[in-house]
């Protein structure tokens, strides 16, 4: 019979573990974004503000700066250095003509064309999972990502599982969630963590769509503003 693993083996909570797990592959991400960013002679929040206004479109600087989840002065920086070097474009919004928005000029639509597809290597990785692991691991994403914005530690970010369309567990079978938006059932697998067409449900809907999601994993929902 094996004997027990020595403590120095099993000391720690799997959070720690995991926590640690999460830091590496954070500066992996990091590395990569730099050397992306680099070759396109970006810095790094450059090119995070170029592929986020070619994926959704005119902005208004704080939308920007709060998508980022940096401050405004280093939003204004950014955008500054783009603007001067031709890839971004200030003009009045579209939408309100007292507002001043952000776009890409046509050359800022090449570039980022070319920068945005550096996270490639994640998919890679992701790849050596089998589905099933994937799908857990992108039920488990949705719910950290969801915990760091109710602790303020990120931006609000536009997840099906804040949306005041999801209709969590309404379905029997592999489709058990509805979208009320396209009116259609999906599975875990088709979880969104970055919507196009999310809106924020009202903080008594995101607590009731968050528990009765949970619910089929035993979680309650977390404290705090649930928007």
């Amino acid at each position: 019979m094996s004997e027990a693993l020595p403590t120095e083996f099993t000391s720690g909570a799997v959070t720690q573990r995991l926590s640690t797990g999460l830091a590496k592959i954070g500066m992996a991400i990091k590395s990569q974004a730099w050397r992306s960013a680099g070759s396109a002679r970006l810095t790094p929040t450059q090119g995070q503000a170029v592929t986020l206004l070619r994926a959704r479109g005119e902005m208004r600087l704080d939308a920007l700066a709060a998508e980022l989840g940096v401050t405004a002065p280093t939003a204004s920086d950014a955008v500054g250095a783009l603007v001067r070097k031709g890839l971004v474009l200030r003009a009045r919004s579209a939408a309100d003509g007292r507002a001043v928005a952000l776009s890409l000029t046509p050359e800022g639509t090449v570039l980022a064309d070319e920068v945005a597809d550096w996270p490639d290597f994640l998919a890679r990785a992701i790849d050596v999972l089998d589905p099933g692991e994937q799908t857990v691991l992108l039920r488990s994403m949705s719910k950290i990502i969801r915990q760091l914005q109710v602790a303020g530690d990120i931006p609000v970010q536009r997840m099906c599982v804040t949306c005041v369309h999801f209709r969590p567990n309404v379905h029997a079978g592999p489709h058990p969630h509805h979208c009320a938006f396209v009116d259609a059932a999906f599975g875990e697998r088709e979880l969104r963590l970055d919507c196009h067409d999310q809106a924020p449900a009202t903080p008594a809907e995101a607590a009731t769509n968050w528990a009765r999601w949970t619910a089929t994993g035993g979680e309650s929902a977390p404290q705090g503003d649930l928007r």
